[in-house]
């Protein structure tokens, strides 16, 4: 739970050039920047949720709050029961982070070695880390590799050795901070996969933010939307598509070329490339203009789609978050 949550830095304001070094070396003066204002939400147990946001909207920042790395400037913060700006132990073995752009895992030992120090520090059983080991490993798949050096695995194969290390502890709240980043298609789905099956067959919370659109289309239920340090929307994909861009879209493959002046009499033209054209059209018209497409083009294919979650939230961060009121 965080409510009313604010993070501001102090920071010192230098102007450019060799006066304003010389300015600021003998009048050093300051300026508070203001990441995070005012933001409030609430997680059930056992949800997935992501976290959107563009890059410097508050996300990492919020996510340092919620572990305890960073000490919020003020408002309510609780995780797990747990204040996390204490950093007890109890709170600390319930949760755990995961972030693509950082490892824990020691470059030139095998994975395992790394696992079996993790185990230590989480004062696990030596019988009960082995087997969560297996399972884990079972899980994602990566049985053969954990003998080898972590600097010999793909990104993939590490990727999926930090989330077995990050959550050999059984922590009930993950946060994940661009668990896919960098992975090709066949390790971003099989990531997706592990995690969707882990929160369904353990009840954990998982908050995500990811950059990769398909991340959260495939496991995100609920999203939360921050901009500029704000929360800007909070609840599902859906109805954030229905309220931001109440419009769907007319994919054709026409028999023959047409102009552009002609579809526009159809719909909005977003795209003509050939015989391939793309129509935005008002969701409450759809009906209507599939019927005229059908009887005047005679299209060789049609489909009906909602637009594409990234043109939805870029929508959100292009300023037009007055569409969420």
């Amino acid at each position: 739970m965080a409510r009313a949550l604010c993070k501001s830095y102090r920071v010192a304001a230098k102007e450019p050039g060799v006066a304003g070094a010389l300015r600021h070396f003998f009048r050093r003066e300051y300026k508070d920047v203001e990441a995070v204002k005012g933001v409030s939400f609430e997680i059930e147990r056992g949800e997935f949720v992501g976290f959107l946001g563009a890059n410097g909207a508050g996300k990492t920042t919020t996510l340092k709050m919620l572990t305890g790395l960073l000490l919020p400037s003020s408002g309510e913060l609780r995780v797990s029961g747990h204040f996390p700006f204490d950093r007890r132990s109890d709170f600390l073995k319930r949760i755990t982070l995961v972030m693509g752009q950082k490892q824990q895992l020691m470059w030139d030992l095998p994975a395992l070695d790394s696992l079996r120090v993790n185990a230590a520090v989480y004062d696990l059983p030596k019988l009960q880390a082995e087997r969560r080991i297996a399972e884990l490993a079972e899980m994602l798949e990566i049985e053969s590799k954990l003998t080898l050096p972590v600097r010999k695995l793909s990104l993939g194969e590490r990727m999926k050795c930090e989330l077995l290390a990050a959550l050999l502890h059984e922590p009930e709240v993950l946060m994940l901070d661009e668990p896919t980043l960098g992975l090709d298609v066949n390790a971003q789905d099989s990531i997706r996969r592990f995690l969707k099956d882990y929160n369904q067959t353990r009840r954990a919370t998982v908050l995500l933010t990811s950059h990769y659109m398909a991340d959260i289309v495939a496991l995100c239920p609920r999203v939360l939307l921050i901009h500029e340090g704000r929360l800007v929307y909070d609840g599902s994909l859906e109805a954030l598509t229905e309220r931001v861009a109440p419009y769907r879209q007319l994919r054709l493959e026409l028999p023959e070329l047409v102009s552009r002046e002609r579809l526009a009499t159809y719909a909005e033209v977003e795209l003509l490339e050939g015989r391939k054209v793309v129509l935005s059209v008002d969701r409450a018209q759809v009906t209507n203009v599939v019927a005229r497409v059908l009887a005047e083009l005679k299209p060789l294919d049609l489909g009906v789609t909602d637009p594409p979650i990234e043109q939805v939230i870029g929508r959100v961060f292009a300023g037009q978050k007055e569409a969420l009121a």
